[in-house]
This record gives structure tokens, C-alpha cells and sequence, in this order.
């Protein structure tokens, strides 16, 4: 085959991931509020959520994540060039999460910075990193998404703060040049209404020593908007890359919620086998939910080389969007 008929593309070649080792049952949470077992399960589909222990912030584990995926991709920390963080709980205002994470990996040749879209930063940051990767900007991105809401969860709201947990995931992506119906990353579609902000959002700074920062959801109208939203996310990045639902082999949502899980996989028709769900033993981490999801379904041997993979995620903002990757 000639060079002209390959392209350029971001190749995900390889994933990681962190999860703190505090693990907090359902039942470990009624100690702490009005709750039951069965009321969360039934809700959410959530058994389990990780939280993170003092040490364990969100650049201590991006970093354990991010080795991790250099790790199983064999690109040593030197040879890397960018790093992307998605988190709505960085350690620090500045610097970013991104470059204490370069700093923790030895990534002396990488540039990086941190993107704030809450739920969706996974999806987000994929997309300006498959951006860059096309344009020759540069040969390889680590995206990671790291997240520690155990910090701004208010134990006084029931409805909000069993949903949610700690952790990081890593995806890297390297260039290749690949045929028009090889591998890569294929599509990115992103959308945002700010108009719907104050249906989830922090009400305060990380920061601010005068108003502790707390995680505020409306979460009826949250489900509302979610599957309507995703699903059309998904599927325009079908329509753009001239598929069908039947053409997908796996669909990685974000792990918010079972019951919007279950709800756009029944839009797009896709059987329970073919949708990832991990929310059950993490709970929702935010940008970390999606990249968490697709390590666990790579390293159970579920997704194949070859798979044609459908990311999708909403978040605070409200923001929202697609990617479909074949590995």
C-alpha cells in the first residue's frame, strides 16, 4: 500500500489506572447518612466507591496511572510529549495538575495542562489530544482524568454524596499512520450549554477557606437531559463516520449512573454485553469514569484489537460528547 493512502492518527496504545485503597460499601455509608444499601443499589446500581487517603491526591494518582499506561504501551516517561489532565479537583490552582504529574513520571520532554469540563474532561481532553496528533504538533499525549470528590462531597445531602469516588485512569495516544479503515481515534464530538450550570456544579472554590467547596446536583433534572443528550452525541458520531449502532462493538459510558447507562444503550438497541459498566465498584469519578472503564474492559480481555469503541460522557457545565476510537 502507498504512503498517500494512509493518515495520520491518534492510536490508543495503551491505558492504566489508580483506585485509592479505601474501599467504602453501602453499607460503610449508612455509618454516615440516611441511607440504605438497598436505596443506592436500586437508584444507582452502585455497591462501592473508592476513597482517597491524605497522600492519595489527584496528581498522586494520575501519576500512578499514567506510569501505568506508558508502562503497558512500552513508551518510556522521557520519550512522551504532552500530558492532559481532566479534573474538577486539582491539587493546586496552579501549577496544573498536569505538570506535577510530569514532574512525578520524569516526562522532562512534555509539555501539559489541565481541562475543566467535570464528567466530560475524558472525552474532552481526548479530543484536543487526537487534535494535536493530527496537526504534527506532537507524537504522543497522555490523557488522564483524576479526580478526588471525596474532598467536596456534602455528607448532609443524601441524594448527592453516595455517588460519588475517587480515582484516576490513563489512555495514551501515540501517531501512527494507519489506512482511511484502520485504527485510531475515528471521531470527537463535543457540545456544551451553560445555560444548564446550575443544575450540578461546585458552589465555591477548592481554596477558599471561607465556603468549603460542595458538589450541588439537581439530580432528577441531571437524568433529564442525560440520555436525551448522550444519545445524541452518539449518534452523531455515527452519522459521521457512516456507521450504525450494529457496527459498534462496545459502548464506554461515563459511570454516573446505571439507570442512564441502561437508558442510552436501550436507545441505541446495543444488548447488555456490549455496554461497560464499572459503576458498581467505583462509583462515579467523574473525568476518571471513562478511562477507568475502558483499562478494565482491555485488561479482562473484553475489548480486542480491532474493536470499534464508542466513548460518551456528560458533565457539569452542562457539558457533553462522543468519541469513537478503533483499537
Amino acid at each position: 500500500m502507498s504512503d498517500a493512502a494512509l493518515q495520520r492518527r491518534a492510536l490508543l496504545t495503551g491505558t492504566g489506572a489508580y483506585l485509592p485503597e479505601q474501599i467504602v460499601s453501602n453499607a460503610d455509608m449508612t455509618a454516615r447518612v440516611d441511607t440504605s444499601d438497598e436505596w443506592i443499589a436500586e437508584r444507582t446500581g452502585i455497591k462501592q466507591r473508592h476513597f482517597a487517603a491524605p497522600h492519595e491526591s489527584a496528581t498522586f494518582m494520575g501519576a500512578a496511572a499514567g506510569r501505568a499506561a506508558l508502562a503497558a504501551a512500552g513508551l518510556a516517561p522521557e520519550a512522551l510529549g504532552a500530558i492532559i489532565v481532566g479534573t474538577s479537583t486539582p491539587d493546586n490552582a496552579f501549577p496544573s495538575t498536569a505538570v506535577q504529574i510530569q514532574a512525578a513520571l520524569g516526562a522532562k520532554k512534555a509539555f501539559g495542562f489541565d481541562l475543566s469540563a467535570a464528567c466530560s474532561g475524558f472525552i474532552y481532553g481526548l479530543s484536543v489530544a487526537d487534535a494535536m496528533i493530527r496537526a504534527g504538533q506532537v507524537d504522543s499525549v497522555l490523557v488522564i482524568g483524576s479526580e478526588v470528590y471525596s474532598r467536596i462531597l456534602n455528607f448532609a445531602d443524601r441524594g448527592t454524596c453516595v455517588l460519588f469516588g475517587d480515582g484516576a485512569g490513563a489512555a495514551l495516544l501515540q501517531a501512527r499512520d494507519v489506512p482511511a479503515d484502520g485504527a485510531g481515534v475515528l471521531s470527537t464530538h463535543l457540545h456544551a450549554d451553560g445555560t444548564l450550570g446550575d443544575i450540578l456544579y461546585v458552589d465555591g472554590a477548592t481554596g477558599l477557606r471561607d465556603k468549603p467547596a460542595h458538589l450541588v446536583m439537581n439530580g432528577r433534572e441531571v437524568f433529564r437531559h442525560a440520555v436525551s443528550l448522550l444519545a445524541g452525541a452518539v449518534t452523531e458520531a455515527l452519522t459521521a463516520n457512516g456507521l450504525t449502532a450494529a457496527d459498534i462493538d462496545f459502548l464506554v459510558p461515563h459511570q454516573a449512573n446505571k439507570r442512564i447507562i441502561d437508558g442510552v444503550g436501550k436507545k441505541l438497541g446495543l444488548p447488555p454485553e456490549r455496554v461497560i459498566v464499572t459503576v458498581d465498584r467505583h462509583a462515579n469519578t467523574s473525568a476518571a469514569s471513562i478511562p477507568l472503564a475502558l483499562h478494565a474492559a482491555i485488561t479482562d480481555g473484553r475489548i480486542k484489537p480491532g474493536a470499534l469503541v464508542l466513548l460518551e460522557a456528560l458533565g457539569g457545565g452542562l457539558t457533553w460528547g462522543s468519541a469513537l476510537i478503533r483499537l
